[in-house]
Formats: structure tokens, C-alpha cells, sequence
């Protein structure tokens, strides 16, 4: 390897920056090259620490923060070089500047392998080490600015699976992170399919509960008479099928979070009991007498608007301001449409990858159509989209021929006639024959009975049709 070639390896473009304070340590043994280093720097604005040997050196570096390191090869003892690996190991990100008086290509070499950014070799000139100095400084404050800002960007267009980048959801990132360090009680209000429950997981994978469990339970969804017992838990012999005495969920969320979905729906009467545990975090399990005291956290969220089922006598107005301590609104789809490219890329790499296939790609049209849309069910219907295009597409473009009936209208696409020019219209027929059959087949689960009484057609002429137009077969009863 040339010096030539070394040069140009170690010579990389970076960005010099002005000293400002920096802090830069100088390890060498020798009292007159220290003196000489320190009074250039200085000089120049730079703060500096001295060592006279790699123990001191490593003292210093444990007990002060340095924006570079000047390294001397030949030092007593263990040589610059052996000592790299420690320094690296310490402060991963120091760039170091390795001097010495013994510049060979072998040794440039291997300081660059253990991690040095330059090499000087003695008698050095001021000007082009100062030059090397604020360069490697410049080069390593942007590669950590690069870093952090990607950790920064990972975290708002991916906020916990919450994919967006529109300015409403990188403001309810920024008070999900200021909230979620808090115990306080959350209220998440939004519409249907906008995303509530990822929002609460959220809040609780960032607070001090993280380790502790998160309970969702949709209070919409379990029926009246049993809210009480799995909220609660019940005892023995409580009511007819009590059996056995069970814990309810506000016990199995002890210590953690309780996520109530749907608060709006609930009852009257579960109000009051709902109530009394966010004033004292105390309950009694249905048919007992002893109180259980509770350390947890309610995140409750609602489609419904809680203020005007207060003046319509609904919803408990002490109830609704107990849980309105800190209130969290999901813009709908409709209104942060900047984010439909970013989820449905989401989206078609997600269920690519859980059915085994490539990607496809979102044609032109396909995108205009999904822009134009309003997504009454937001984005749980652009989820549910995405799957179905995905299952359904045999090519490397999701056309519009693939989307719901709802977002393509009433026309017909020829969509394969522009990505295969050998294509015919006996191909088209086909292709929309195989749309016609997948589509109903999913619409009833995958029932292929049903489908072809739908039809009304054989079975076996149905499954002739399903084999020769090759559409890939779901498992029924998948949400």
C-alpha cells in the first residue's frame, strides 16, 4: 500500500468547525512536544489536558469529556497504538490523532484499523494540524448531529408503530413523550380506526410502568352484566356461573396501565363504580367484602363526544372530568392526508412480509385515487386496504384494479394493458375475473361454498376457476 493510497484513505471531506472552548487531551511523553502542543492550541482557543503516559491519559478520560485526543505512538510501556482499543472502548466516538516520529505506511495502517482518525508525523506543521484538528472535531459533531437526528426522525414518523409525519401527528408525538413520564389520567378521544390503542401502548412504553403490564379492555364490547366481574373479579359463589373466585383486570394491571377503550358506552351505573377507583384506587371484587387497594394508571379513550353526552345526561359530568386531566386528540385521516404514501408503503411492506410476497409498489393512479378518498374508517380502512392488495396483486404494481370497490368507483381499470405490453383483452377479462371471485371470497371469509352459492355456480366450477386464475387462498377467520 502506497503513502499515496494512505492519504487518501485517512483524507476524508468533513466540515471544520472554530474551537469554541473545545476540549482537546494530548498523551505524549515527552515534556518539550506537550509544552509545544498545548501552547499552539491554547493559541487557538482550544481548552487542553495533558498526560505523560497512556495510564494517565485513561484517568483523565474517564473523568473529563474531550472533544479529540492527541495520541503519541511510542509512549512507555503500552504504545499508542495497544492503547486505541481502550480509549475506543471508553469513548467509542473520541476522534484521536495519532503523532509520532516513526511515520511508516505499516504504522499509519494500523492506527487507522484501531480506530485513529489522522496520522501526524513529527516535526508536524501548525497550520495543516489545526486544519486536521478542526476537521476530524467538525466530522464527528456531524456524524453524531446525523445520528441524533435520525433517532429523532425514527421516533416521530414511527412513534411506536403510530406511522405519520404530518405537522397533527408530530404534535401528539411531542405530548404523548411529555405526558407519558407523568401518572396522571389520559383521556384519548378520535374516531374510529384513527389509531387510540396504539396511541395508549405509547404512552405506557414510555412512562417509569413500562415494565409493568398494559390491559386493554374495549368496554363497548363486553357485555353489561359482566363488566363489573372483569373489571372487578368476582368470589366465589357471586353470582350463578361464579365458580371460583377471579381477579379482574384492574388487579392484573397493578402497576402498570389499564387501557379503557369505548368509555363512552358504558353504563351509568359502571360510571359510579369506575369513579370511585380513580379518586381512591380502591375496589371490592363482586360479592366481597374487603377492599383492594391498586397502583395503576388509566388511559381511557372514546369515538363519542363525552362534553354533549354530559348535557344529554349519558355520561357523568365528575366522571368526564376525572378523566379529562389530560386530554389527547387523533386527527382524523381526512385531515393529515400527507401521511396516506407513508402508511400504505407501511402497510404493503408489512403484509408482503407476513404472506411471503415482494412488495408491490403503488401505481400513479392508485395513489391519486387514495388521496382523493375520505376514509370514513380511517386508518384501520387504509390498513385493511393494503392487506387486500397485497393478496391480491400478481405483479410488482398495486394498480387501482386492486383497491376497494369504494376508493375505484364504478370503472374498470386496464391498468394491465399499460404493464404488459404483450397483454390482450382476453387478459384483461381475466385479470377482472379474478378480482370479481377474490374480492367475494374475502367479503365471505373465504368460504367457498358461500362464494358460489353467491355466484350461483357449482363448487367445483368455483374452485376450477380459483386454481386456473391462480388466487391465493386466505385462512378463514382471520380478523
Amino acid at each position: 500500500m502506497s503513502k499515496a493510497a494512505v492519504s487518501d484513505a485517512i483524507d476524508e471531506p468533513s466540515v471544520a468547525v472554530h474551537p469554541l472552548g473545545q476540549r482537546i487531551l494530548i498523551i505524549d511523553d515527552e515534556a518539550g512536544i506537550r509544552d509545544s502542543l498545548e501552547t499552539l492550541l491554547t493559541l487557538e482557543g482550544f481548552r487542553v489536558d495533558l498526560a505523560g503516559d497512556g495510564v494517565a491519559g485513561l484517568d483523565q478520560l474517564t473523568r473529563n469529556a474531550y472533544d479529540l485526543m492527541l495520541l503519541d505512538l511510542a509512549l512507555p510501556g503500552e504504545s499508542g497504538i495497544d492503547l486505541l482499543p481502550r480509549i475506543k472502548a471508553l469513548v467509542p466516538d473520541l476522534p484521536v490523532i495519532m503523532i509520532t516520529a516513526y511515520g511508516t505506511v505499516g504504522n499509519v495502517v494500523d492506527a487507522i484499523r484501531a480506530g485513529a482518525s489522522n496520522f501526524v508525523q513529527k516535526p508536524w506543521d501548525n497550520e495543516k494540524l489545526l486544519a486536521d484538528i478542526r476537521i476530524a472535531i467538525g466530522k464527528n459533531r456531524a456524524e453524531q448531529e446525523v445520528v441524533h437526528l435520525k433517532r429523532t426522525l425514527k421516533q416521530r414518523v414511527s412513534f411506536e408503530n403510530i406511522v405519520g409525519k404530518s405537522e397533527p401527528m408530530l404534535r401528539l408525538f411531542d405530548l404523548v413523550a411529555q405526558v407519558a413520564p407523568s401518572r396522571s389520567t389520559v383521556l384519548i378521544q378520535g374516531e374510529s380506526g384513527t389509531g387510540k390503542e396504539l396511541i395508549a401502548k405509547a404512552i405506557h412504553a414510555h412512562s417509569p410502568r413500562r415494565d409493568k403490564p398494559f390491559i386493554p379492555v374495549n368496554t363497548g364490547a363486553v357485555p353489561s352484566d359482566l363488566l363489573e366481574s372483569t373489571l372487578f373479579g368476582h368470589e366465589r359463589g357471586a353470582f350463578t356461573s361464579a365458580v371460583a373466585a377471579k381477579k379482574g383486570l384492574f388487579e392484573v394491571a397493578d402497576g402498570g396501565t389499564l387501557f379503557l377503550d369505548e368509555i363512552g358506552t358504558m353504563r351509568m351505573d359502571m360510571q359510579a363504580k369506575i369513579l370511585r377507583v380513580l379518586q381512591d384506587r380502591r375496589f371490592m371484587h363482586v360479592g366481597g367484602t374487603q377492599e383492594i387497594q391498586v397502583d395503576i394508571r388509566i388511559v381511557a379513550a372514546t369515538n363519542v363526544n363525552l362534553e354533549q353526552a354530559v348535557k344529554e345526561g349519558r355520561f357523568r359530568e365528575d366522571l368526564f372530568y376525572r378523566l379529562n386531566v389530560i386530554s389527547l386528540e387523533l386527527p382524523p385521516l381526512r385531515n393529515r392526508k400527507e401521511d396516506i404514501p407513508l402508511l400504505a408503503n407501511h402497510y404493503l411492506k408489512f403484509y408482503a412480509e407476513e404472506n411471503g410476497f415482494p412488495p408491490p409498489e403503488l401505481s400513479s393512479e392508485a395513489l391519486r385515487l387514495m388521496m382523493d378518498y375520505e376514509w370514513p374508517g380511517n386508518v384501520r380502512e387504509l390498513e385493511n386496504a393494503m392487506e387486500r392488495g397485497v393478496v391480491l396483486s400478481n405483479g410488482p404494481t398495486l394498480s387501482p384494479d386492486l383497491l376497494p370497490q369504494q376508493l375505484r368507483g364504478n370503472t374498470f381499470s386496464t391498468a394491465l394493458l399499460e404493464q404488459r405490453p404483450d397483454a390482450s383483452l382476453f387478459d384483461v377479462i381475466e385479470d377482472i375475473e379474478r378480482r370479481i371471485i377474490a374480492d367475494r371470497l374475502e367479503r365471505c371469509n373465504w368460504n367457498q361454498t358461500e362464494a358460489s352459492e353467491f355466484f350461483r355456480i357449482p363448487l367445483s366450477t368455483l374452485n376450477q376457476k380459483i386454481k386456473r386464475l391462480n388466487i391465493v387462498l386466505k385462512k378463514r377467520g382471520k380478523e
